[in-house]
């Protein structure tokens, strides 16, 4: 018998997450995804009249393909593997990214180098400028031991923990964050101070997007982009992280006109090296606040880390089309702070937030006790 969460879990991913409708194409891609999970999925997809197409994939598999062969011969595997999956994306309607890992740092050994031709030849036109821009599409991750190990928590405490957090009460979120995304939408300066931090920017003539089960799961924010010039002072990351494959700690970033002028980290080589894959890199192209009420602290999967309550994000790298501040780049990178307790944030010089807890009458029902039903 199927665990009653799967069947739950798939509803919220077929009904509210992609509202697929009969005739509709989903791909799923499943990395190291268990059968019975995808069972249950399939079915549902099926039950509504949509047509899904299975993709399974294996992180140790994918490690081999990109550390094999000379450079030469890897980018003009991926050029291939770009146009096959392009032209399959382009037929899709919708796209499912059911993402687990036995081993969060199987990348980690793959040199940068490669990293950057898997991105630039293979995610970026596949991924960023098809399937963001032309399909519903929601990414969620899969708990595993590995993911526990991560969170200091036992393999059945975690699984709870995952299950409570993604069958949120997005409804309710959906009505509260309304708020929030007007008064974004009428923002021009963003003040965030916390320490050893203090940034300005503005968020001028960018549109609001809200994240309420749509895209993600979990989910919880509301996310534009800072003007891609506009950005000055400086920003401790106070959450672990971890990108593409590469474990870092204590990022402090340095902005002048936008650009970061000097960084520093637990491994500024590794950083230097994402900082410098193109231009793009050193910019802003995403500004974020997080409120899911039951997140409550890093585990370096940014999937939950952007959500957690009282924390904000910026994304290194390439904006997103609804929130478009111009900046192009490979990488998009979203770096968390956490502000509970401590720290501030001002929206044209007026606090809207303060010690992780939302300030304004109108915002309050994004605060953890309003959105836990408590």
């Amino acid at each position: 018998m199927a665990d009653p969460r799967f069947s739950n879990l798939a509803k919220l991913l077929v009904n509210h997450s992609c509202a697929l409708k009969a005739g509709e194409k989903i791909l799923i891609e499943a990395t190291e995804i268990p059968d019975a999970f995808l069972t249950v999925l399939v079915q549902e997809i099926l039950s509504v009249g949509a047509l899904p197409v299975v993709d399974r994939k294996d992180e140790r598999l994918n490690r081999i393909l990109l550390r094999g062969g000379d450079e030469e011969t890897l980018a003009a595997r991926l050029q291939l593997q770009s146009e096959l999956e392009l032209y399959r994306m382009k037929k899709m309607d919708a796209y499912l990214g059911l993402r687990g890992s036995h081993n969060i740092t199987e990348q980690s050994d793959i040199p940068a180098e490669r990293m950057k031709l898997n991105a630039d030849i293979l995610f970026t036109p596949v991924h960023i400028e098809q399937r963001v821009k032309h399909t519903r599409w929601c990414v969620l991750r899969w708990p595993t031991p590995s993911m526990a190990q991560q969170a200091g928590m036992s393999t059945e405490a975690f699984e709870d923990f995952y299950f409570k957090v993604c069958s949120a009460d997005y409804a309710t979120m959906s009505e509260a964050v309304k708020p929030l995304q007007a008064l974004m939408n009428k923002t021009d300066k963003v003040k965030i101070t916390a320490a050893d931090t203090e940034l300005e920017f503005s968020i001028a003539g960018l549109k609001s997007i809200p994240c309420t089960g749509n895209m993600n799961i979990p989910d919880g924010e509301c996310f534009t982009a800072p003007v891609k010039d506009s950005v000055n002072g400086h920003i401790h990351f106070n959450s672990a992280t971890i990108y593409r494959g590469t474990p870092f700690d204590d990022i402090r970033l340095t902005f002048e006109k936008g650009k970061v002028v000097s960084f520093s980290s637990s491994n500024d080589e590794a950083l230097g090296k994402i900082l410098d894959s193109d231009e793009g890199a050193r910019y802003f192209g995403e500004f974020a606040l997080g409120f899911h009420p039951f997140i409550t602290s890093p585990m370096r999967d940014i999937l939950f880390d952007e959500k957690i309550r009282g924390s904000l994000h910026l994304a290194l790298g390439q904006a997103y089309e609804e929130a478009d501040n111009g900046n192009r780049s490979a990488v998009h990178w979203d770096l968390v702070l956490r502000q509970e307790p401590g720290g501030e944030i001002f929206f044209d010089d007026v606090l809207i937030r303060k010690d992780g807890r939302f300030v304004l009458p109108e915002l309050q029902g994004l605060n953890p006790e309003a959105l836990a039903g408590n």
